[in-house]
């Protein structure tokens, strides 16, 4: 599968411009992390594209309808075990075994907060957020409440990464996604 399709896939399931954004924001994530860690950036991208296909229309079965909808569209398993593996302790019982799922499954969420926290800022603008602002933000449960941060600080420990170097990377990997995109 390629970006393109990918992306035919994720609007052919999701319409709602905001899930499109956060996952536009998880793919540039998913890609940065890659390029650090030496993998295959476009494949973690497109995974990171495809990780929320059922939520809009399914999001009492997230992670559940995934698998249906994957498998009908032809996708590999390893992507379908990828996406549905990021669910792991919140709607699924698939634990996250490879590098990229684990990463995947720490970072959606950080995504969500780190977007968050930059439209508190006066310009809204990810590219100028710091690593400090967001870790602010982290630490105050009423910012954000729906992210769930032990996630966040389990996958920490799961890819062997500070937390500090984990939100550097996603806000990095934020800034990769085309500004008309967002």
């Amino acid at each position: 599968m390629n970006r393109e399709k990918a992306m035919v896939l994720l609007k052919k399931y999701n319409k709602n411009e905001a899930l499109i954004k956060h996952a536009l924001f998880v793919e540039g994530a998913m890609k940065y992390f890659a390029d650090r860690k030496n993998h295959d950036s476009q494949y973690w991208g497109i995974v990171g594209l495809l990780h929320d296909i059922d939520y809009e229309l399914y999001p009492e079965e997230h992670c559940k309808k995934s698998e249906e909808i994957l498998k009908k569209e032809g996708v590999s398993e390893d992507l379908i075990h990828a996406v549905i593996s990021h669910g792991w302790k919140i709607c699924s019982d698939v634990e996250p075994k490879l590098e990229m799922e684990k990463v995947l499954y720490t970072i959606d969420e950080l995504t969500g907060l780190i977007y968050a926290a930059s439209l508190m800022r006066p310009d809204k603008d990810i590219n100028n957020m710091e690593v400090k602002s967001v870790k602010k933000k982290f630490k105050s449960k009423g910012f954000a409440a729906g992210v769930n941060r032990d996630i966040i600080l389990e996958g920490c420990k799961m890819i062997n990464m500070e937390i500090n170097e984990v939100i550097e990377w996603t806000i990095e990997g934020m800034k990769l996604v085309d500004t008309e995109e967002r």
